[in-house]
């Protein structure tokens, strides 16, 4: 049986790093956060196991991930790579350590991906595909969807992960064009999405509301239904609106709403984060 998996979190150390997408919005998140902050939320929520995303984009991340992989929580981390620079990601992935490494990323905002066409970068992804690594993004733009779509079919193997439903316009309540982002990423069968909130809507919504999630929600289930899904908690950027439990539930709520299936709900709230960023989560033993 699949364990519960918190998809998407982070741990950092303010005074470790300089976070040039933290702004004056952002106070809540001038503190440091380490597996110890976290270990009670999970075990609070009957979690099991979490996979740790990087936050900063320089080498320095990828060496404090590897510390922080240490912790017993952490069943994989996505690690950073420069992949607009094909040549130096491979070094920089040959250099990391390897261990619990299940995917990479790079911060990408709004900015264009046109080297995404390159041959070096589908190259690169051939070769993060061979080694069993998934790629975080959240493409936001039309261009940057058209880019991500030719490079996962440039690329069939590479398992894909939209982060934070792809940024739905929850502050707003609008609908396009994310509702067509999204169906087209879902013709791609290598393309799941998590079932999270990212910083951008957290810093524009109003309040945190539960009712607001369920259209987005209801909308990526059915283009990619719960073996593309996953939930994530974006820890500690989610206390901009809502404390760990809170959110979490609201989440676990909305999915159950949208999957009354037992076996679904198992998809979206561990089976597919194990499946795609291929996680070693060990049973339970009785």
């Amino acid at each position: 049986m699949s364990r519960t998996i918190d998809a998407h979190h982070h741990f950092w150390r303010t005074a470790a790093q300089e976070q040039p997408w933290r702004t004056d919005a952002h106070a809540a998140l001038e503190a440091d956060f380490g597996p110890e902050d976290l270990e009670t939320e999970l075990k609070r929520a009957n979690i099991d196991a979490t996979v740790l995303m990087q936050s900063v984009d320089e080498p320095a991340e990828n060496d404090r991930l590897a510390e922080y992989a240490k912790s017993e929580l952490v069943a994989g981390v996505v690690a950073w790579l420069p992949l607009a620079e094909p040549a130096a990601a491979l070094a920089e992935l040959d250099r990391i350590n390897p261990f619990k490494v299940c995917g990479v990323r790079t911060l990408i905002a709004q900015d264009p991906l046109e080297w995404l066409s390159s041959e070096e970068s589908i190259s690169l992804f051939r070769e993060i595909a061979r080694r069993g690594l998934a790629w975080d993004v959240v493409p936001v733009t039309s261009d940057q969807i058209r880019a991500v779509l030719k490079l996962a079919a440039a690329v069939p193997e590479l398992r894909i992960v939209v982060d934070h439903l792809g940024r739905p316009p929850l502050d707003t309540h609008g609908w396009h064009p994310w509702a067509e982002h999204l169906k087209d990423l879902s013709d791609c069968p290598g393309i799941a999405v998590k079932v999270s909130v990212g910083i951008d809507v957290l810093t524009r919504w109003n309040s945190w509301q539960r009712e607001d999630l369920v259209p987005y929600v209801k909308w990526v289930s059915e283009h990619f239904g719960a073996s593309r899904l996953m939930m994530a908690s974006n820890w500690p950027v989610i206390l901009l609106k809502a404390d760990y439990q809170r959110a979490w539930q609201d989440l676990l709520t909305v999915v159950r709403d949208v999957f009354p299936e037992e076996a679904d709900q198992a998809l979206l709230m561990g089976g597919t984060a194990e499946a795609w960023y291929s996680l070693h989560v060990p049973a339970e033993t009785s």
